[in-house]
């Protein structure tokens, strides 16, 4: 409970006995104003005892739901597509900084998925379990994951933001863009033409970008044609302008088709948003693409530039 909401909670139980007390009759107001201030006395008590015991619940919920996401992904693994694996390309701007321990400030560009509409809870969301892997992998490091998604949204929207974005001077931009461009019917060539102009803004800002396309979910393969062409053209996107693209809507559905995973384990009701294991693995296989890809730097390794994504499909 919110301390604006308990304390309206305590005053609406503090101000119960008066009210009862004003109405009888005015032969046992002496009695009744004794009762009421040993009532009035009582409230407080009542109240934060109440309070105490929705407090309670609301920590139980919150438990309650940290051991559901947290063993999510030991009863569905996350397993690696199979065949062979590839790296989503250099990064330079996030192994740089890592090598030479400066932080490391990564931003989740997007929309709801990138938001996190769907998960039980904010800690559960890909960009936050992105942080803790990361965090994890790079104990010394100051790595900042700041949440950049809006609902709704597709580039239209989003390149209006953009400069807030690259305004944060982050060192790795992940961009998730082209679902709501989907179920909205936008033009997918328009679409790619302004996610090029704005990663060219990224990239000149100085930042790394890895490109992150539409989920394998019902409500986007209600469109397959559109859907289709609109991974087809982020891809070549990404090829154009040499930065990384996380194929979401290929390794989703292998997930489904290949590891035989059904869709409401990773897809919740409204047949559109990824529940928590959804995002966790979504986050896990992600964060190993960025973890290779800085890997490689560390040790010299010089990755293509038209090295898209860290596997076939």
């Amino acid at each position: 409970m919110s301390p604006a909401r308990a304390q309206g909670a305590q005053t609406a139980l503090v101000s119960r006995p008066d009210n009862s007390s004003a109405s009888q009759p005015a032969a046992t107001a002496p009695s009744a104003g004794n009762a009421a201030n040993a009532n009035q006395q009582n409230a407080p008590d009542n109240a934060a005892t109440q309070q105490k015991g929705l407090a309670t619940r609301a920590i139980e919920k919150v438990k309650q739901a940290a051991k559901s996401a947290s063993d999510i992904l030991n009863r569905v693994p996350c397993l690696p597509p199979k065949g062979e694996v590839r790296t989503m390309g250099t990064l330079p701007h996030v192994a740089n900084k890592l090598i030479s321990g400066r932080p490391v400030v990564i931003v989740a560009f997007g929309s709801s998925s990138t938001q996190g509409y769907g998960s039980s809870a904010p800690e559960f969301t890909y960009p936050n379990r992105l942080a803790a892997q990361l965090r994890r992998q790079y104990a010394s490091a100051d790595i900042t994951v700041v949440n950049r998604g809006v609902g709704g949204e597709d580039a239209p929207e989003m390149m209006k933001r953009l400069q807030s974005v690259i305004d944060l001077h982050p060192d790795l931009v992940i961009w998730q863009v082209g679902t709501n461009a989907v179920l909205r019917n936008l033009d997918p060539d328009e679409t790619a033409r302004m996610v090029e102009d704005g990663i060219s803004l990224i990239q000149a800002a100085g930042s790394d970008v890895v490109l992150v396309d539409p989920q394998y979910s019902p409500r986007v393969t209600e469109h397959p044609e559109s859907a289709g062409r609109m991974v087809r053209l982020l891809g070549k996107v990404a090829q154009l302008r040499h930065i990384g693209i996380f194929p979401r809507f290929q390794v989703m559905r292998e997930w489904h088709e290949r590891q035989a995973i059904p869709i409401n384990e990773f897809v919740i009701a409204d047949g559109l948003h990824m529940n928590d294991w959804g995002y966790a693995c979504f986050a896990q296989l992600l964060g190993d693409d960025i973890i290779k890809s800085v890997g490689q730097i560390k040790l010299g390794v010089n990755v293509p530039a038209n090295v898209l994504t860290y596997r076939p499909m």
